[in-house]
């Protein structure tokens, strides 16, 4: 059987990074804006997919908004600075210092020319976005500016603007005569959400007092007063024939974590978010409405923002973000290839689908899930947490069939079968915790008791894994040690001895009877199944060996490390053939795709990197490339054999030959065909003289190193003759890198032109000498 190639390149396919991390958040034009401290990240709404990435001025973000054509960002910051980007270019076309004190709310109208922000001394601004200045200024307020609104349409003549605050009061602004129409107090908490009806006759409010209101705007007077009881976080108006033919909806989110749509003239509740976990602490924090395309998309305080359809009353998820994994410790492709399962620092698994970027819940375990694996058919998903547990999830109905209790510590590791199974769910389950014991389940009994459990190790036990034909089970520890079991009977089979530190990792091969560990020792050592003795060790790591798994066939491993490094080593030769370098931290889970194209890691940057393999493509680009390096040799010969001096020189320079360019040169110096040319020939001071800086820079490198040999720095001093002559001080200086250059082709310069000196001196000694002989005779 002929081996399959080995993998020595890799390159990001994908990289899944944090972003969002709280804060402002805004939609537009199919484009979303994120937060992330002092940067902002705008991505495509629909995919994921990041458009650009904004640094900032290293302050906190505390405001932002697109317009709704999506060709602008506003972004104000701690700083007081407010910025105007171009998107997507992400050019900053202009930047103001906006109020006295930081800008807490902004808002931009519907044709896109108007931006409003609302500051914490209390003052509302309008600006005008693309000329850059104030075309309004309202004062009034007594707290800080927490809800805007305008209201307004193309070609119409009413233009409004209605602003809340802490001051527990609303004020309505006119545009067009620059006056407050009516200040409107009936809530007794900070104003929260703001909006207009469609035919601008109506206002509603919604506060932290746990009241919507709704104001006549004809008498400036209030409607209606509904208790919702729960703080308000954001309120707006459905349009007409959304969800109801008749109704006259309002939609509204808070501290209970739930979208509900309210029917305003029933004052009570006509539809509701479902399926809402009221067991943690997590808010609505904004709701942001798409009439055009039916959705509601709610951001919430554990950086998730969610897309509602708003085609059901029960306005179920179609997609969900997740603003970033926290650190990644385990993950697995699942349902065929399609998505991924990821265990990070929460006790919420996520399903990530990576064509898409969306991502999908399993919450069930009530403490941070430590593992996860996944079974042959990757439709049934088990994980470990800190909450002593096990559960086997079905990843087709997105269910939990099943706990698995027993354990008196946190499981760290969890395993199912490797072969394909008939029945409706695996044939067992395995687990291992810091309790230090091995549980073998059955699934098939309900999991209500384990098949068999073993103190397998003095230490926790760290991970798990299960041979291709199911027969046996291997388990690394904290001891040191790695020990094989008897699936079926629990019965020990072997121990593994040789790792000087705990063993982190332990994997099958699926092609050859082996089986591979990674420690805190920096090791990966491969150990024979058939006398179970080590028969290989790769060092190369850092820092500890967190994770491994075979690859190209069972040729390969590739190790992950607590460096932040991934390596991945050819077993035959024991050499590492590449390291995949663009994690910021540990890398704790690795998974490979069944096409054995893409390799994933996960780190505690909270960081998912999609790693292509492009040998073939490498190899492919190196063989063009030297059949291009050996026509060019091919053609610098003919050249050299006409006397085609100035093409010669440019190819030499071009494909970097150092020595052949020096023999050139050489040649053409000692011939001086032209006597008035510096070199000798007025072609080659041309082509010297017309070089691009990075042809530049090769030739000012070669004319250092020629320059410090007495033999070949008069032709190096020749061509810097020329070169001085032919490109300005300003040019030279903007080339990277000149410094370490110049200074050596000072000092070697003047040290020749004292040699020089000297031997000038010792002309007139011979002279002198031969004048005296001619007196003398």
């Amino acid at each position: 059987m002929v081996p399959l190639p080995l993998k020595t390149s890799f390159a990001v396919e994908k990289e899944v990074d944090p972003l969002y991390s709280g804060g402002p958040v805004s939609i537009a034009n199919g484009l979303l804006a994120t937060t992330l401290v002092s940067q902002v990240q705008v991505s495509e709404l629909a995919t994921g997919k990041r458009i650009i990435k904004l640094e900032g001025d290293e302050e906190v973000i505390t405001a932002l908004n697109l317009t709704s054509d999506g060709q602008y960002l506003i972004t104000c910051s701690r700083s007081l600075l407010m910025r105007t980007y171009e998107i997507p270019s992400g050019k900053i076309i202009r930047q103001v210092k906006a109020h006295e004190s930081p800008v807490i709310s902004i808002e931009t109208d519907s044709t896109s020319t108007l931006v409003a922000t609302g500051g914490a001394e209390g003052t509302v601004k309008v600006w005008d976005i693309r000329g850059g200045f104030v075309t309004h200024n309202f004062k009034g307020h007594g707290g800080v500016i927490s809800a805007l609104r305008f209201y307004g349409r193309a070609g119409s003549r009413t233009w409004r603007l209605a602003s809340g605050a802490d001051d527990c009061k609303i004020r309505v602004w006119d545009l067009v005569s620059s006056k407050c129409l009516a200040t409107l107090d009936n809530h007794s908490s900070v104003i929260r959400g703001l909006d207009f009806s469609d035919d601008g006759n109506t206002l509603i409010s919604g506060s932290r007092d746990q009241v919507l209101n709704t104001w006549d705007l004809k008498k400036f007077k209030l409607k209606q007063s509904i208790p919702i009881y729960e703080s308000l976080e954001a309120v707006g108006f459905l349009a007409a024939g959304t969800l109801s033919t008749d109704a006259n909806l309002a939609y509204i989110g808070g501290e209970k974590n739930r979208i509900r749509i309210i029917d305003l003239d029933a004052k009570a509740e006509f539809a509701a978010e479902a399926l809402v976990d009221q067991t943690t602490e997590t808010t609505i924090q904004h709701i942001i409405y798409n009439a055009q395309d039916k959705t509601l998309c709610s951001v919430r305080s554990n950086q998730t923002i969610l897309t509602h359809d708003l085609g059901s009353l029960e306005l179920p998820i179609v997609r969900r973000i997740v603003g970033q994994f926290d650190e990644i410790i385990d993950c697995t492709y699942i349902l065929d290839d399609t998505k991924i399962a990821i265990a990070s620092n929460s006790e919420d698994v996520h399903l990530f689908e990576p064509l898409t970027g969306n991502v999908e819940v399993l919450s069930e375990h009530s403490d941070i899930v430590i593992a996860i694996d996944r079974d042959f058919s990757s439709n049934f998903l088990v994980t470990g947490s800190k909450d002593n547990t096990a559960k086997l999830w079905n990843l087709l109905t997105l269910e939990c069939v099943m706990t698995f209790s027993g354990h008196t510590e946190s499981l760290g590791a969890v395993a199912l079968p490797r072969t394909p199974n008939d029945g409706a769910l695996p044939d067992f389950v395995i687990t291992g915790a810091q309790d230090r014991t091995l549980k073998c389940w059955d699934p098939a009994t309900g999991g209500k008791r384990s098949k068999w459990t073993i103190k397998a190790h003095e230490k926790d036990i760290n991970a798990i894994d299960v041979s291709p034909n199911d027969r046996l089970v291997a388990s690394a520890s904290q001891d040191r040690l790695c020990k094989l079991w008897d699936q079926d009977t629990g019965d020990v089979v072997a121990v593994l001895r040789g790792h000087k530190r705990g063993v982190w990792t332990v994997k099958f091969s699926s092609f050859e009877k082996v089986i591979a560990t990674g420690s805190g020792d920096r090791s990966v050592k491969l150990w024979s199944l058939n006398d179970y003795t080590c028969t290989k060790t790769f060092e190369g790591h850092t820092n500890s060996v967190l994770n491994c798994l075979f690859l190209s066939s069972g040729q390969q491993i590739a190790s992950a490390g607590g460096d932040g490094l991934v390596k991945v080593w050819t077993i035959r030769t024991g050499e590492c053939e590449t390291t995949l370098d663009n994690h910021e931290d540990r890398v704790w889970s690795l998974a490979l795709k069944s096409d054995d194209q893409t390799l994933v890691s996960g780190g505690g940057d909270s960081v998912l990197n999609f790693w292509r393999d492009t040998t073939a493509e490498v190899r492919e680009s190196a063989a063009k490339a030297r059949e291009e390096v050996v026509e060019k040799e091919q053609t610098l010969s003919n050249y050299v054999q006409s006397s085609d001096w100035r093409n010669a020189i440019a190819l030499a320079l071009a494909l970097d030959r150092p020595g052949k360019l020096l023999h050139l040169l050489t040649e053409v110096m000692t011939a001086r065909q032209e006597p008035d040319s510096i070199t000798g020939l007025h072609a080659v001071d041309d082509v010297l003289s017309s070089l691009s800086n990075a042809q530049l820079l090769r030739l000012l490198q070669r004319l250092r190193d020629w320059n410090t040999n007495a033999k070949t720095a008069p032709v190096a001093q020749s061509v810097l003759n020329v070169v001085l002559r032919a490109y300005g001080p300003d040019e030279l200086v903007a080339i990277p890198g000149i410094n370490t250059i110049l200074d050596p082709l000072l000092a070697f310069g003047e040290r020749h032109y004292g040699r020089m000196n000297a031997l000038i001196q010792e002309t007139y000694l011979v002279d002198y000498t031969l004048r005296e002989m001619a007196n003398g005779m």
